[in-house]
């Protein structure tokens, strides 16, 4: 698919992998639309790349209808949609109090809340989006769009603590093959991302100590992903029209321990 000139929602787009990509993307040409809840960021980075800031919850289907509504008022209909937003906890299935010893269950709205947000939102922007794109007037290929959705390493490797995440990776990783054979005869294809180890805002609130141990478990390179690797591999996705129903871990090779 060309770029240059198409319009492209990203999804968590005020930081990390969606920042990177919303930018990536601009630099080709696309008119991007962020989607984020974060106003303040949002509105930066959409200023930075010439594009919209579209303030979203991906938990409301009123709000992600009405951010779709204003990027497509002043892009168009969207041919590229991209899927980072999302949350990560841990929390262990059973869980122990460390000044009594005492034993807890697992909080539900913990698990609940990476579901919401990492499966169901996910689905519901990819419900949102391929309704408009199966309209839109093919292109090469009979192509009328593409959807990326950003998975985990966890889908595969879930550890200690990641029973939620996992889930919630694992349900948006099993989704794609599905949803792709219900677009594939409007010409929309669904691919997805699984990332590793990746330096984002969220993985650099932790000690260097902790960053550092944890690149040294990379088989290679023996570092952090960056998001502007993230970034490359969605362009490379948009851009390679053969390439559908697929996932692809960018890792550096790891494979999770249980901790």
């Amino acid at each position: 698919m060309k770029i240059d000139g198409t319009a492209a929602v990203v999804t968590g787009a005020a930081s990390g992998l969606g920042e990177a990509t919303a930018r990536a993307l601009a630099a080709k040409g696309a008119k991007v639309a962020v989607f984020d809840r974060d106003v303040e960021r949002g509105e930066k980075v959409a200023s930075e790349i010439g594009g919209i800031f579209c303030e979203v919850d991906v938990m409301s289907d009123e709000k992600v209808a009405a951010a779709f509504d204003k990027a497509r008022a002043a892009h168009g209909q969207e041919r590229i949609l991209v899927n980072c937003a999302g949350v990560a906890n841990a929390v262990k299935t059973v869980g122990k109090d460390k000044a009594t010893g005492e034993r807890k269950r697992y909080p539900m709205n913990q698990f609940e809340l990476a579901i919401g947000i990492n499966l169901v939102g996910t689905f519901r922007c990819i419900s949102h989006s391929a309704f408009g794109m199966v309209d839109t007037d093919p292109l090469d290929d009979n192509e009328r769009g593409v959807i990326i959705n950003t998975a985990s390493v966890a889908a595969e490797d879930g550890q200690i603590g990641q029973a939620a995440y996992s889930a919630s990776k694992g349900g948006v990783l099993a989704m794609a093959l599905p949803i792709a054979r219900d677009l594939m005869n409007d010409g929309v294809r669904v691919n997805t991302i699984l990332p590793g180890i990746f330096k984002t805002p969220m993985m650099a609130m932790m000690p260097q100590q902790v960053q550092d141990a944890l690149a040294a478990q990379v088989p290679f390179p023996k570092r952090l992903g960056t998001a502007e690797e993230y970034a490359r591999l969605a362009i490379f996705i948009v851009e390679n029209a053969y390439l559908n129903a697929e996932s692809i871990r960018l890792d550096g090779g790891i494979r999770m321990a249980p901790r």
